[in-house]
């Protein structure tokens, strides 16, 4: 067993070079790297060559951190390197450039296989001769030393990994299994491959976190265990280590003959999915979804160049909380997560860049690579999730929320984040226009949802004590994070339940074109407006998916004037018509960007909209004054004359005429505030959204993506996302390159 060894000087051993090295962060990277090639993939030290110069480079260019060839033979026989492995400190992220140096490395060598690792993640790549120096195929794992030749066919064969499409379609194959083999319907049969692929991600964690040779969830590692049912036990153990998230209840159990679980098992066992890069899964997932639940629940996908390009519109940042009132499967929750967590870890490493430049280290002594030492653990602890209270601790457990009225998409959801790195504890399943845990009014700073189309909410739909039921515990737990803000939520919802008061009467909208409260049956879309609104803090900024309907019918303008008296409108993005039949719908669809008024602002519109309001009203005071007088000398002539028909007739006409004139001044004053209160809105109406009709790849206008591309004739920088930066920025400017009048 090979051990690091280190000494109280600040020097590191090389096991290789049989030296002492200054103990840089860098160094300890790539001196703990070479244990595991020791000790887990069996690698003799005679194999292996440090800080070595590849082929076809002059001395002291283009070293390798490791070259590793396939014997101690070849190495004598100096034939080329069968790996090449280049390290990066902790403090910096691998980025595209590094795979590519990579490439080119393991190229010059003739090796056919290269590793860019550091302790944040370890990639695996094969070297492709047949193709042009630049294309990268990254595969599972490197072969052990003992791999025979059939193993690393094997291995690249078998081990590659997963493209999105490949995974989406086993996992297809898997669910059209089950619903043979066990007679479930579509909904039912997701449920038990979501357990398998649960338990198949925690035990394939625990193996990696044990540093197990065989790593990976199979047949053979299944069979292995005791008991008459190992897929349910292993379930329990799965339940139990997420007990507190409550994503499956005591009494679930996997419900599949061990012949079928054992074939989905098999199915499934040549993928990693502790390994695998977790934005690959999260796309397979979500195709997988959107197909499965196609007319069904398919209205819980949205598709991923959506999510991506209304995530970037929002613009997170560090420190941001964020909801999802209606989260499905959790992509827009997933890609908050991730955006956010690449911003910290770069963040981190510039820090530790602008630390090392400002040593101004001409030549490494043991002092600098202490004060390095101790910069690296100092920036480490403040982005170790395990942590309480680190960035990325955070980030996972008090920036990310969202909920959803169906069970099943709320427990897709959480497992859905637990597979991209977490943040699923601040999701529930529970109704989206009531409060729970962390989700009240006024608390997000962002909002981003495609709440149901087309669903109603009932005069039925009452407030009950479920809706509000919570243990003590929680209770305490809640109040301890959020304070007297979840008190107060907690206590007007508490109230809001003894009364069993209807869902929709907790809303000013919808309401009749008079302004007069309408507590039928409403569409969800409107008061996931109003909700989304009131979730937000002053300065919110939100980005919903709504049916285009909101913005051009006449008999929805009260809808538009509700959110003009409380948020910037910024921008709005036309879809296509057929953006959303792969998930099985067919409404033509919209996005809106707003952004909630501060209270300066909301200050300032209500002044303005008052002093329009009075404006109007002085203005048409006298007339007002005259016809009203008019008609009630007709009502006194009619009384005296004691003619009821007379009478009643006068006073219908002075309610028209009343209910004629408050209307034409409210429109004359809307105008006269819009003249006042005037900004520039973002409009655009894309045709290419990254996405068929039939749920294929496309082109995409909405933002740069290399794999995507952009539209023929759409030149680099005219996405509309880049657009919409450049509008932000200076709107009268771009209106002008625009060819606009402002």
């Amino acid at each position: 067993m090979l051990e690091i060894r280190t000494d109280c000087r600040g020097s590191i051993w090389s096991h290789v070079r049989q030296k002492w090295l200054v103990e840089t962060p860098e160094e300890r990277v790539r001196q703990s790297y070479l244990a595991v090639l020791v000790n887990e993939y069996d690698f003799a030290l005679e194999q292996i060559a440090e800080e070595e110069s590849v082929t076809g480079r002059g001395a002291g260019q283009a070293r390798a951190d490791f070259l590793i060839w396939r014997s101690v033979q070849d190495r004598s026989d100096n034939r080329p390197a069968l790996i090449v492995v280049e390290c990066k400190s902790d403090n910096v992220t691998i980025q595209p450039e590094d795979y590519f140096q990579g490439d080119n490395y393991a190229r010059r060598e003739g090796a056919k296989f290269f590793v860019t690792h550091n302790t944040r993640e370890t990639r695996y790549w094969r070297v492709r001769t047949d193709r042009r120096p630049g294309y990268l195929e990254e595969i599972e794992d490197i072969p052990h030393a003992d791999a025979t030749d059939k193993d690393i066919e094997d291995l690249i064969a078998k081990l590659k990994v997963f493209k999105e499409d490949e995974f989406a379609d086993l996992l297809h194959q898997c669910h059209n299994i089950i619903r043979n083999r066990e007679h479930l319907d579509p909904a039912a049969a997701f449920d038990e491959i979501a357990k398998v692929l649960f338990v198949k991600t925690h035990v394939e964690r625990d193996l990696k976190a044990k540093r197990q040779r065989q790593n990976r969830f199979t047949v053979d590692y299944l069979r292995n265990l005791p008991g008459h049912d190992p897929l349910n036990l292993l379930f329990t153990d799965t339940k139990e280590a997420y007990r507190a998230d409550e994503i499956f209840a005591a009494t679930d159990r996997i419900n599949l003959k061990p012949a079928t679980g054992e074939e989905v098992v098999a199915k499934l066992e040549r993928y990693n999915l502790s390994d695998t890069s977790e934005d690959v899964k999260g796309i397979a997932f979500e195709r997988f979804l959107g197909r499965t639940f196609r007319g069904e629940i398919g209205q819980f996908f949205t598709p991923r160049p959506i999510v991506e390009f209304m995530v970037r519109m929002v613009d997170p940042q560090e420190g941001d909380v964020v909801c999802d009132p209606a989260s499905g499967s959790g992509g827009f929750l997933i890609r908050f997560f991730e955006l956010v967590r690449e911003q910290v870890l770069a963040d981190v490493d510039r820090q530790y860049r602008e630390y090392v430049d400002s040593l101004s280290i001409e030549e490494m002594t043991e002092n600098h690579a202490r004060l390095l030492r101790a910069k690296h653990d100092e920036l480490q602890a403040t982005i170790d999730q395990s942590e309480s209270d680190s960035r990325l601790w955070r980030l996972a457990n008090r920036c990310i929320y969202g909920c959803d009225a169906n069970d099943r998409m709320a427990r897709t959801s959480k497992m859905n984040m637990i597979m991209h790195g977490d943040g699923h504890g601040g999701v529930h399943h529970h109704n989206g226009f009531i409060n729970v845990n962390g989700i009240f009014e006024g608390r997000f700073d962002i909002i981003l949802t495609n709440p149901p189309f087309g669903a109603t909410v009932e005069p039925s739909d009452r407030i009950t004590s479920s809706d509000v039921r919570i243990s003590d515990e929680e209770y305490r737990r809640y109040v301890e994070w959020y304070g007297q803000a979840y008190k107060d939520a907690q206590a007007s919802l508490q109230r809001h339940a003894d009364d069993r008061v209807p869902i929709a009467s907790l809303f000013e909208l919808p309401k009749r074109g008079d302004g007069k409260r309408k507590l039928g049956r409403v569409k969800t879309e409107i008061l996931f407006i109003e909700r989304c609104l009131a979730l937000l803090n002053p300065g919110g900024r939100l980005g919903i998916v709504l049916p285009e309907g909101i913005f051009n019918n006449p008999s929805l303008a009260y809808v538009r004037e509700f959110c003009e008296d409380r948020a910037f409108i910024r921008a709005v993005v036309s879809l296509p018509q057929d953006t959303f039949y792969s998930a099985g719908a067919s409404v033509k669809a919209s996005l809106l960007f707003m952004q909630k008024f501060t209270k300066e602002e909301a200050a300032d519109y209500a002044a303005k909209q008052q002093a329009a309001i009075d404006e109007v009203d002085a203005e048409h005071q006298r007339e007002v004054e005259s016809e009203t007088a008019r008609f009630r000398e007709e009502i006194d002539a009619a009384k005296k004359a004691k003619d009821a028909d007379r009478r009643k007739a006068a006073q219908i006409e002075l309610r028209q005429y009343e209910k004629r004139m408050a209307s034409m001044k409210a429109v004359k004053a809307r105008r006269l505030l819009k003249e006042r209160f005037d900004y520039p809105i973002f409009l655009y109406n894309a045709e290419h959204v990254g996405i068929t009709a039939t749920g294929e790849q496309d082109t995409c206008e909405l933002y740069p993506d290399d794999m995507l591309g952009l539209p023929p004739g759409m030149d680099a920088g005219e996405t509309a996302l880049e657009q919409y930066r450049r509008f932000r920025s200076d709107a009268q400017a771009f209106i002008v390159a625009s060819g606009g009048d402002g």
